[in-house]
């Protein structure tokens, strides 16, 4: 085990390890387990961007909405298909799953974008992700562990079924729930390609990925350094995309402690039960 997460978490700490190394330096190589000659300008150089902490509080606002939207819309759709007397569950499980298979490209979606004026509006973050197939799936098979006499017993004594939802399965379902608020969590900090298509005429719009990428950009079109050309004052590539690397990641790491303890029963239950 020792040796397994060696061999994971190694190669983050050698980025982190590149990323305050002096560039000039780092050109050498044989960096292994901390900074040869210390420095964070590199950092100082992605930071440089005017842009970036408009773009990270996007991405914050962009993440957050997105997570608990999708988690919520996705739960009540997966109690829906859960619910044994709803003559349609198995017509709209198959219709769902066939959405994760066939789509009709980029072109038609920017279209249908276009038409509900999405281009350039936050909303474009927001609404396209409401629902997840997979999240419903995963949710779905959850709720089926769940005995059904909870249900039976809140309707007999007069329970509707939004509080049968929002006030039983709902807390029960938490381990589910918090492995699924992961993986839209982390997908939405990580996105920045639609950004790139449906938003990038207003920069109040643009996310920390999106300005990230191109900074990275800018530093991978210019030619290849020469070591005896570059001063102490200058980054790479290599360096600029260590850096940014770290700032893109740490974020989103910081959340990991706390779904942690349900991620593993959760991520069991949902997806291997039925």
């Amino acid at each position: 085990m020792v040796l397994i997460m060696f061999i994971m978490l190694y190669p983050f700490w050698n980025t982190v390890v590149v990323s305050f190394n002096e560039a000039k330096d780092a050109i050498r190589g044989s960096l292994y387990f901390w900074p040869r000659v210390p420095t964070t300008y590199n950092y100082a150089t992605v930071f440089r961007n005017d842009n970036l902490f408009m773009a990270f509080w996007v991405s914050v606002a962009r993440t957050v909405l997105t997570t608990v939207c999708n988690v919520l819309f996705s739960a009540m759709f997966a109690y829906v298909l859960s619910r044994k007397e709803f003559i349609f569950k198995k017509f709209l499980g198959i219709y769902m799953v066939l959405t994760m298979y066939i789509s009709a490209g980029l072109i038609p979606q920017y279209f249908l974008y276009r038409d509900l004026q999405l281009l350039d509006n936050f909303a474009v973050y927001v609404i396209p992700s409401l629902y997840g197939a997979f999240n419903v799936i995963v949710i779905r098979t959850y709720m089926n562990t769940l005995p059904d006499s909870l249900a039976e017993s809140a309707k007999i004594d007069g329970a509707n079924e939004l509080t049968i939802f929002f006030r039983i399965l709902f807390p029960l379902c938490m381990p589910v729930l918090a492995t699924v608020a992961l993986w839209v969590a982390v997908g939405a900090w990580n996105s920045w390609f639609d950004t790139f298509i449906f938003a990038p005429a207003k920069q109040s719009l643009s996310t920390l990925q999106y300005e990230m990428m191109k900074i990275l950009s800018s530093s991978m079109q210019a030619p290849p350094p020469n070591p005896d050309a570059i001063s102490v004052n200058m980054s790479t590539p290599n360096s600029i995309r260590a850096a940014i690397t770290v700032i893109a990641t740490v974020p989103i790491l910081c959340v990991y402690p706390f779904l942690q303890k349900y991620f593993v029963k959760g991520l069991h239950i949902g997806s291997v039960k039925g």
